[in-house]
């Protein structure tokens, strides 16, 4: 009993059968359709995927900060084991900034122009913590600065936006993010709009965060290199489904899904002995106004079988370590494997 205990206790954050839609002139757009997954605290999520596969959608959803027409339809979100979408405006506010932050991709236009540094990082704390005096709350931000590795961060706290460069700004933006010590950070492609030195220096930061606070991240990109630097397990993401997850050791050495062992080949090695030409995946991204009555991978699928058109695949077991992928060809080798 002691064991179930424990183990349910470190489940931080569950979402269940999650869908949401945008709800357009055009139709019902369905960009998140029923994923499903767990994460644990100090856990470190990926999500990956294409552009409009719902990576963010589904972050915008936990957070509560999903826009207009969108609305979550069905499903759950149960984090600290409470509902989170049956939080009201002010507990929902509590909620973001206290438990769950957010890191998003462009900093320049999450930082606003007109007020210093040091106002925002303030105001983000005292917003969450109205006791909180001034003195306390500057020392807090300054302390912030010093940990996501500004220099001078007291002058740096005088100064604004347009004074610090794109990394400096995305590392103001991990500081506020963390100013009321969350339990679960998402960040939403934190490195997209950096160059590659800078990306390098934003994931070992937060590396290096992570390691000293404890906390749980999701971390939403579409970057294959980045996940294999910094996560535990990675959500694959297609069309609005999780169509595999599992280990990075899974997902990188034995992935099962074609659309996983699509990105894999698509991606550029810097261990290959000789120069291999890249392998794109063929065909175009979902209609996600008219998706396909099967696997929505299906259209582009090199094994396409006609079940896949037909039905949706299940979810099933392909490893250990809750490694699951959802592809008719599993249950074809499965019965396969039955039969020798």
């Amino acid at each position: 009993m002691e064991n179930n205990t424990m183990k349910a206790a470190e489940k931080l954050l569950e979402v269940k059968d999650l869908k949401v839609s945008f709800y357009t002139p055009v139709g019902e757009v369905k960009a998140v359709d029923g994923i499903s997954y767990d994460l644990k605290e100090h856990e470190v999520m990926g999500i990956v995927g294409e552009s409009g596969s719902g990576k963010s959608v589904e972050a915008y959803s936990i957070i509560g900060l999903l826009q207009s027409p969108g609305k979550v339809i069905g499903g759950s979100i149960v984090f600290d084991g409470e509902n989170v979408l049956e939080y009201d405006e002010e507990k929902m506010r509590q909620f973001r900034g206290n438990k769950v932050s957010m890191i998003f991709q462009n900093p320049m236009t999450c930082l606003n122009p007109v007020y210093t540094v040091g106002n925002q990082l303030m105001e983000a704390l005292t917003c969450h913590n109205r006791e909180i005096g001034r003195k306390e709350a500057w020392d807090r931000a300054v302390e912030m600065l010093k940990l996501v590795g500004i220099n001078n961060a007291e002058k740096r706290m005088a100064q604004y936006p347009h004074e610090f460069s794109g990394g400096m700004r995305q590392r103001a933006m991990i500081a506020m993010a963390l100013i009321c010590s969350p339990k679960l950070l998402i960040a939403d492609e934190p490195t997209t709009a950096l160059d590659v030195t800078i990306q390098a220096q934003i994931l070992e930061l937060m590396k290096d965060i992570q390691k000293k606070t404890g906390m749980a991240i999701i971390f939403i990109t579409h970057n294959l290199g980045v996940v294999a630097e910094i996560c535990d397990r990675v959500s694959v993401m297609y069309a609005g489904q999780i169509v595999e997850q599992g280990s990075v050791q899974d997902i990188f050495y034995s992935p099962a899904h074609p659309y996983t062992r699509g990105l894999l080949r698509s991606m550029p090695r810097v261990d290959e002995l000789e120069h291999e030409r890249l392998i794109p995946i063929e065909g175009t991204p979902v209609d996600l106004l008219n998706p396909p009555a099967g696997c929505a991978f299906g259209p582009r699928c090199e094994n396409c079988m006609k079940i896949c058109l037909a039905h949706r695949p299940p979810l099933l077991d392909v490893g250990e370590d809750r490694h699951v992928s959802a592809c008719w060809l599993h249950v074809k080798e499965m019965k396969e494997a039955q039969q020798e």
